[in-house]
């Protein structure tokens, strides 16, 4: 059976999503739990692109120990310079070079020849590879470019010294039988790819919704290698998601004589952990990760469920890490059966964060009767010690001490809001348009902070008429975006968690 190769982009490619931006530390995060998912390669990010980012990969590169860690760069020696100076640290470091091969892309956006191109492609290969043995070459706007002149683009990166050749659908505009046969052509017209040994990859966006079906198509033609993300975030339409991807290849072996070395029981609690700390929500329709992935309402559905789950199940929900719903403790239970119940679902927590953690698990204890699986997965996944392990100061830098919101339709409401800044408690009091507006308007003022609420949600996390809820909202600061959480049977109390989570990342940007 082939070993496909998962290449994920989720902090490079993912994370230039609208709305789907992360600070250092979430970013460390979100790198370490891929560690653990099992992906072989994580792209940490466009070195070049901003201080920011360089100290983002460089950050990553040095916290990650068994996948290999990339960063992409354009063809030039600047940005390969930076690249290498950012990964240079990793225990696998990567350098991924780019450079577009379509005619509408050489014509209107490098303004070069296709011989300007292939001697590009010749020298500035073989200077990454002077730096880095691992080297992988894109040629992007793959799928739209002349197949003869990508066969010589191709061969040309393997001669210079790449080891990977990645075949990008850069805008989503291919379709299944237009990638597979690519990859086909690829790999019968270039001989060095069978001779060298060379990992084939593609990397397919969902512009026209075929980012996964393209890339399976790649597969069974013969790629090594896919280049996805988790939830299958991305610019515009989004990725290739990985989960579908993997799951897909480990339900369907038997079709695509191909597998991955993804640890799959953790492929839920890495799709809630990216959605939560982006607060993005992942639709109840998603394939594998989704709330309805596993549900059946139809009787006849749940009759052959219950009979025998193959009727209508293709694959185990417990294969994926999905934590069952039963209803486990009350507000009777330690902290010995808390670290328990965690553990059976999957996180690995030190007696930290579990003091973190069981605090406001006894104090949903006193407003729920019964707490779930799902309600502890709530609380696990808003961990502040988690959340904030990779800061120096380990607490939050603001904190909601307590909070009175008055409502009204005929006059204007007004809040209450009382906060705990390391050891100092602030207190303010202002009126506004509804009740979060005036506690929002208060905070801003207490803590001198010029914030704009541009998006807020709150929706149900957990099951029940006393559910958690959970907040978001994103708010922007000197031209930057920021995204905070919270959770609480509350949603008020969520509410301005949710902003003061904002607010702490604007403080945090700030240091």
């Amino acid at each position: 059976m082939r070993q496909v190769k998962i290449f994920d982009t989720t902090l490079r490619d993912g994370e230039q999503s609208p709305g789907c931006s992360m600070n250092l530390s979430e970013k460390i995060i979100i790198a370490r739990q891929l560690d653990k998912l099992g992906v072989d390669i994580i792209e940490a990010g466009f070195a070049t692109a901003s201080p920011m980012d360089f100290k983002s990969v460089q950050a990553i590169a040095s916290s990650v120990t068994n996948c290999t860690v990339a960063s992409l760069a354009r063809a030039n020696k600047n940005d390969i310079d930076q690249a290498w100076d950012a990964v240079k640290q990793a225990a696998h470091p990567r350098i991924h070079l780019f450079i577009a091969t379509s005619d509408v892309h050489m014509k209107y956006k490098l303004r070069m020849t296709r011989d300007q191109v292939l001697n590009t492609i010749s020298e500035m290969t073989a200077y990454a590879k002077s730096k880095c043995d691992d080297i992988e070459f894109s040629a992007e706007d793959a799928s739209r470019s002349d197949r003869e002149f990508l066969a010589q683009c191709v061969s040309t990166a393997i001669a210079a010294g790449a080891k990977t050749v990645n075949i990008p659908d850069t805008v989503g505009y291919s379709t299944p039988q237009e990638m597979g046969e690519l990859i086909d052509y690829l790999i019968k017209n270039v001989p060095s790819i069978a001779s060298e040994n060379i990992t084939v990859s593609v990397h397919c966006h969902n512009d026209l919704g075929m980012g996964v079906a393209n890339s399976l198509a790649s597969v069974k033609a013969g790629a090594t290698q896919v280049e996805c993300t988790i939830n299958g975030i991305g610019e515009r339409a989004g990725n290739a998601s990985l989960e579908e991807i993997v799951m897909a290849l480990r339900t369907r072996r038997d079709f695509y004589d191909a597998d991955t070395n993804i640890d799959t029981r953790q492929i839920y609690k890495s799709s809630k952990l990216l959605s939560n700390i982006i607060g993005v929500p992942i639709s109840p329709t998603k394939p594998i990760v989704g709330a309805n992935a596993f549900a059946h309402e139809a009787g006849i559905h749940q009759h052959g469920v219950i009979t025998n789950a193959q009727t209508y199940e293709i694959m185990n929900p417990d294969e994926i890490g999905v934590p069952h719903r039963a209803l486990v403790l009350g507000k009777h239970s330690g902290k010995h059966a808390l670290r328990e119940r965690l553990e059976s679902m999957g996180y690995e927590i030190n007696d930290e964060e579990l003091e973190d953690i069981f605090i406001r698990f006894k104090k949903l204890a006193d407003q729920k009767k019964t707490i779930t699986s799902s309600d502890l997965e709530a609380l696990t996944l808003h961990n502040s010690k988690i959340v904030q392990e990779t800061k120096e100061n380990a607490a939050p830098l603001c904190q909601i001490a307590g909070h009175v919101v008055n409502s009204a339709s005929e006059t204007p409401c007004v809040s209450y809001v009382k906060i705990k800044r390391d050891n100092e408690f602030l207190e303010d009091i202002a009126m506004g348009a509804g009740p979060l507006d005036a506690a929002f308007k208060a905070i801003n003022h207490m803590l001198g902070v010029e914030a704009r609420l541009e998006d807020f949600s709150v929706r149900a996390v957990t099951d029940g008429e006393d559910s958690i809820g959970e907040a978001v909202v994103k708010i922007s600061s000197n031209g930057e975006m920021y995204t905070g959480s919270g959770i609480s049977t509350d949603i008020i109390d969520a509410s301005l968690q949710a902003y003061i989570s904002g607010i702490n990342k604007i403080f945090e940007e700030g240091r």
